[in-house]
């Protein structure tokens, strides 16, 4: 539920997409406070791990950062185990009493695998290689989806998607950030 005494935050859509060896995440740049447009360059996706895993976030930002912080060092602990580290992360997210008030989500992608983790205590690996969040995420996933079975790369599939998430969804922009990992 959000907070009555906070503003209506809206704006990001943060697409993941895995094909041919090549992982790619992009992230728009919109930030908006109801109907307003606040920022329009957002840099909402990072790399983790001495560049080997990428992270793309949705929700309060501050909150973002702090699991994004908690997940570097689940890699750390867990060196080249992203499905350790992501399932950690998730399990102190669900049980911590400070974790858990934190509003936002992540996906986090190495060159094998995508991941979806949740507040909740989901760590979810998507099907068909393609994974998307935030409020233009279900637009940027069903376009990846169509997408995903033609002779495109990874980054052409995201780009084209998180294109037709922004001309659908009010709330993305085209302001991409986009990270890329090959194997």
């Amino acid at each position: 539920m959000t907070d009555p005494n906070f503003p209506n935050w809206h704006g990001t859509t943060i697409l993941a997409v895995h094909k041919n060896g090549q992982t790619v995440i992009a992230g728009d740049g919109q930030v908006s406070m109801g109907p307003t447009i606040v920022k329009g360059n957002a840099k909402k996706v990072r790399r983790l791990a001495g560049g080997k895993v990428l992270a793309g976030f949705a929700g309060a930002t501050a909150d973002a950062f702090t699991l994004i912080e908690r997940l570097e060092a689940k890699l750390e602990q867990y060196p080249d185990q992203l499905a350790r580290a992501c399932v950690d992360l998730a399990k102190d997210w669900r049980t911590d009493r400070y974790l858990r008030r934190l509003e936002a989500m992540l996906i986090v992608a190495d060159k094998e695998a995508i991941y979806t983790v949740t507040g909740v205590g989901d760590v979810l690996e998507p099907e068909f290689g393609v994974a998307a969040i935030g409020s233009g995420g279900q637009f940027a996933l069903a376009a990846a989806r169509a997408l995903v079975d033609f002779d495109l790369t990874a980054e052409d599939i995201a780009r084209r998607a998180m294109a037709i998430a922004g001309d659908i969804c009010v709330y993305t922009n085209g302001a991409l950030t986009l990270e890329t990992l090959d194997a």
